[in-house]
């Protein structure tokens, strides 16, 4: 059973700027590192590999740079690294992103499992993996935090909730999108690190996914950010000291106007 996992490089900072103009993300002069959500990804798919002796191929959408991700991830022991790169991808919102992998995924055809993380450090959407099962028309389990049982036919999680978690049973092939409680990422090994230097990473552009353009980048996408900002910093607040009863006092009485 072969394994797709979907990554995504992200900036490796919390002082993301803005472009005004495009109200995109400036990602120039940024470190990027592979989304901390998709590690796990990686991980449950290698696990699930040495169970299965299966192959793992892992997809990037995204510019050039993204190959970094790649290689990081084969050095962790994935086999098959795909990155999905054309000028007609850019702008992409997570409708036109999940329909780029979908295709990609239909053209290595031979899986059994898609693996994502719930979500990516940057959007924060959780979308994506959801929009790939929909377009692939497969079942999907979200939050994933545990895979009880899995063979080629069936597979059973442990899915979290807000309560607690519940327990799915869903037919295989199927898309998982995992959170932290899942697993502990590996780290890469020195011969992974080697076979990372030296691997050939496939390019797919457009034509090579046979994708519709008028479902790809920013013109076709459903979704627009019309503008973004940065949130002012909040004002700082009132600390009341003393006994229970005096702070009790002095709260219902500050209140009491805005009641």
């Amino acid at each position: 059973m072969n394994i797709i996992v979907c990554i995504k490089q992200v900036p490796n900072t919390t002082q993301v700027r803005i472009n005004p103009e495009t109200n995109t993300l400036m990602r120039e002069g940024v470190e990027c590192i592979i989304n901390p959500f998709d590690m796990y990804a990686i991980e449950e798919g290698l696990r699930l590999k040495e169970k299965f002796q299966s192959k793992v191929y892992v997809l990037s959408m995204g510019p050039p740079q993204a190959e970094l991700a790649l290689r990081e991830a084969v050095s962790m022991g994935c086999d098959e690294p795909i990155l999905l790169s054309d000028r007609r991808f850019a702008g992409s919102d997570t409708w036109a992103t999940s329909y780029v992998l979908s295709q990609a995924a239909k053209k290595i055809a031979d899986y059994g499992l898609i693996i994502c993380g719930k979500q990516a450090s940057d959007g924060d959407t959780a979308q994506v993996g959801p929009g790939i099962s929909t377009f692939l028309n497969i079942p999907q389990v979200t939050y994933v935090k545990k895979i009880e049982s899995i063979n080629r036919k069936n597979a059973r999680v442990e899915r979290m909730t807000e309560e607690g978690f519940e327990i799915i049973e869903t037919p295989v092939p199927c898309l998982l999108t995992v959170v932290k409680e899942i697993n502990e990422p590996r780290l890469p090994s020195l011969k992974g690190k080697m076979r990372a230097n030296k691997v050939e990473i496939k390019k797919w552009n457009a034509e090579d996914l046979n994708c519709d353009f008028d479902k790809l980048g920013l013109d076709g996408s459903p979704t627009r950010v019309v503008k973004i900002f940065t949130p002012p910093p909040r004002e700082g607040g009132v600390i009341l000291k003393g006994e229970v009863s005096e702070i009790v006092d002095r709260l219902t009485a500050e209140l009491k106007p805005e009641l």
